[in-house]
C-alpha cells in the first residue's frame, strides 16, 4: 500500500499525477488527509482525501509520497504523524517519494546524507546542507529515496514510483499508453 500524503497547502498535481500513475499500475493507493478529511491545495483546489492521518496505518505500507507546495510541505514536516511515518519507512527500508519542496523535509532529517537527490530549485540548498550529493537529474532514485525537483516532472516521478513498486515494464507500459513525450 502507498500513502499520498495531503496537507493543507499541498501541490495538487504533484500528488494526483503519482495517485493516477500508481493505480494506472494496479498499485493500492491511499490519500492521507493530514489536516482533515477535505484539503485544499495550493492553487484553492479542495480534494477529499481517501483517509484521515489518524487512520494511517504501518502493517502492508509499502510507500509514502511527501507532495510539495506551499505551505504544504511546512504542514507535512510539522505533523507528528508524518515524521512518524517518515521515520518506519526509513527504518524499514519501504520507499520514500518527495517532490519540488518535500526533499527538504527527508534532508532536515539528515535521512538524504551521503545520497543523490534532488529538489525545487529553491529548496537544493536543503538537500546540500543536509548532507546530499545534489543531482542534475530531474527524478532521482538512490536507494530507497526518489526526489523530483517540481510539478513539471509529476508524470516522470508518478512512472519512477510505479518501476519501483512494480516493475520498469509496468512503468513503461503506463508511460507508452499515455503517449508520454
Amino acid at each position: 500500500m502507498v500513502y499520498v500524503f495531503l496537507a493543507e497547502g499541498f501541490e495538487l498535481v504533484e500528488a494526483m499525477a503519482s495517485v493516477d500513475i500508481l493505480r494506472r499500475a494496479k498499485v493500492e493507493v491511499r490519500t492521507v488527509g493530514v489536516t482533515g478529511k477535505t484539503v485544499t491545495a495550493s492553487n484553492g483546489v479542495p480534494v477529499t482525501a481517501d483517509i484521515e492521518i489518524a487512520g494511517a496505518v504501518t502493517e502492508g505500507l509499502d510507500c509514502i509520497v511527501l507532495p510539495g507546495g506551499l505551505p504544504g510541505t511546512v504542514n507535512l514536516e510539522k505533523s507528528g504523524e508524518v515524521q512518524g511515518l517518515i521515520d518506519f519507512c526509513q527504518r524499514e527500508g519501504k520507499l520514500i517519494g518527495a517532490i519540488c519542496a518535500a526533499p527538504s523535509i527527508l534532508a532536515h532529517k539528515g535521512l538524504l546524507k551521503g545520497r543523490e537527490a534532488t529538489a525545487f530549485p529553491s529548496f537544493q540548498k536543503d538537500v546540500e546542507e543536509g548532507g546530499g550529493r545534489l543531482s542534475e537529474k530531474f527524478v532521482c532514485r538512490d536507494g530507497q529515496f526518489i526526489t523530483a525537483r517540481g510539478m513539471g516532472v509529476s508524470t516522470s516521478f508518478g512512472l519512477e514510483l510505479a518501476a519501483a513498486l512494480t516493475s520498469p515494464e509496468t512503468a513503461a507500459g503506463i508511460k507508452t499508453g499515455i503517449q508520454f513525450a
